[in-house]
């Protein structure tokens, strides 16, 4: 995610009582692992959209599961 400043080794903090919103960061569960994506849609599918171009977008239409496990509010940069 680093074209939206989150660096590896950042702290991320994750806000489950938000309802996901497209734009929103967002923990997200895509076949039993975790990703951090950008939440978007087109022409009625959802997408996760990395911020970094060495990854693919993901789309969700109709019947396809994506469990959001929570919506990012902070990031802790760590300098160590």
């Amino acid at each position: 995610m680093v074209g939206a400043g989150i660096s590896d080794g950042d702290l991320l903090v994750v806000d489950k009582s938000l309802t996901p919103a497209p734009g929103n960061i967002v923990i997200a569960v895509v076949d039993g692992d975790l990703t951090v994506r950008r939440l978007t849609e087109r022409e009625g599918a959802v997408i996760l959209q990395p911020e970094n171009p060495a990854y693919k977008e993901m789309a969700f239409k109709d019947g396809e599961e994506l469990q959001v496990w929570g919506v990012v509010a902070a990031t802790i940069k760590r300098f160590v």
